[in-house]
């Protein structure tokens, strides 16, 4: 089988479009762990009070309270003398880079295919991620939930996105890790694949796939 290098080296002379998901594609991550750290050790339910705080992560990342207020309520609910700022800092350090995925994005990259990214995120980790993660500047474009207004798995973000990039659904490829957005995105006519941090080799084996095929080419 040719190597998916080789094969995005084919294609380079007909570039195309790729949209990425970044939680469980570009980066994995654990909210638990991280902020487990701000509660007192005389708390008795963490892992409640957790789940509490993350059942309102949406509130944040659609723009509708801004990360200093979520950052204080979320304290109150763990009783914690912390700082907002140490509690950005608890939010922040909770990702781990998925190496492989990063190789496609670079080699993609090289090629000159268009890079894009669509996500669920807040204001507490954009534009940190960026700076942390310098391997972020390959995407040339974003849309980010918390500036759009939208969430995944909503028609309107991956409308907004075909809207403001003039994207041709079906000569874009669209990765996500959650099937509910992979179906939304389906219904919009986008080249999917439901990526699984575990089976990198099936997503490599689908993309080489995916570019070698004539439909594709010529959608």
């Amino acid at each position: 089988m040719m190597q998916l290098s080789d094969q995005i080296a084919l294609l380079s002379s007909s570039p195309k479009t790729f949209l990425f998901d970044i939680g469980r594609v570009l980066l994995d991550f654990d909210f638990e762990s991280s902020l487990a750290r701000l509660i007192p050790h005389r708390i008795s339910n963490p892992k409640e009070r957790i789940q509490q705080v993350l059942a309102q992560k949406d509130v944040l990342e659609t723009g509708a309270i801004d990360p200093e207020n979520y950052a204080r309520w979320a304290l109150e609910i763990f009783e914690s003398n912390a700082t907002p700022e140490q509690f950005y800092l608890a939010w922040q350090q909770i990702f781990m880079v998925n190496k492989p995925m990063w190789r496609c994005v670079r080699q993609l990259a090289s090629q000159n295919h268009s890079l894009m990214l669509i996500s669920n995120i807040n204001a507490i980790h954009y534009p940190w991620i960026f700076t942390a993660y310098p391997e972020f500047s390959y995407f040339e474009h974003k849309v980010l939930s918390f500036e759009v207004g939208f969430l995944k798995p909503e028609f309107a973000i991956y409308q907004y996105a075909i809207n403001t990039y003039q994207l041709e659904p079906a000569s874009t490829i669209y990765i996500d890790d959650l099937p509910q957005n992979i179906a939304s995105a389906k219904e919009l006519g986008f080249q999917c694949w439901q990526y699984d941090l575990n089976n990198h080799q099936a997503f490599e084996i689908w993309l080489e796939n995916a570019l070698a095929s004539k439909l594709f080419l010529n959608p």
